[in-house]
């Protein structure tokens, strides 16, 4: 179960840091992008995650896609808002001096992203990226809770807790599962940035 939810969890940690970080790229580039959808970005996070979760599971169910395609899509949803928010402060947090010396030998938009920008977003990325390693594991237990879902930590939370109420051991050992599986997320985030 802890590696249905692993699954789950990395799948939607990839996808959500893949289209935040993006997303960030797109608001430097292109400032009409961010005025239009920075307002929809900021918003997607008022959604209690506990409301749309059960749409989503049932939604992508219907469409035919695997059951685990939801859960990394409630994982990624936790995912995208701190990288793109983060990874935009690190892209804007340039040095105006730098910035002025790289446009001062005519350097294209692309070198000043690639050796100025991108560098300098690397702190703000990952602490972004360590924040979201455990919310994605979080997302994917939530997407498991839902009626339906066979395998994962969070469909044995739900075992432990409706029958296994005079036995508090099967439930402590889901809940330290999740958390060992969130600081391995953790673990391997900080293990990159060194």
């Amino acid at each position: 179960n802890a590696a249905y939810t692993a699954l789950e969890a990395l799948t939607g940690f990839t996808i959500g840091a893949v289209v935040g970080f993006l997303f960030a790229v797109l608001f430097i580039q292109a400032p009409f992008a961010r005025r239009g959808l920075m307002p929809f970005v900021i918003a997607s996070q008022t959604i209690p995650i506990i409301a749309i979760a059960p749409m989503i599971v049932v939604g992508l169910g219907r469409l035919g896609a695997p059951p685990w395609v939801s859960k990394s899509a409630i994982a990624a949803y936790l995912t995208f808002f701190p990288v793109t928010i983060n990874s935009l402060r690190g892209l804007e947090s340039v040095s105006q001096d730098a910035l002025l010396l790289m446009k001062s030998y005519a350097a294209t938009n692309s070198q000043i992203f690639w050796k100025l920008r991108l560098p300098n977003s690397a702190p703000y990325l990952f602490t972004a990226l360590k924040i979201s390693a455990t919310a994605s594991v979080i997302g994917a237990i939530i997407g498991e809770l839902p009626v339906g879902s066979k395998y994962g930590i969070g469909v044995q939370i739900v075992i432990g807790s409706q029958y296994n109420t005079f036995n508090p051991g099967y439930l402590w050992a889901t809940i330290i599962t999740a958390a060992l599986l969130g600081v391995l997320f953790y673990g391997a985030v900080a293990l990159v940035e060194k």
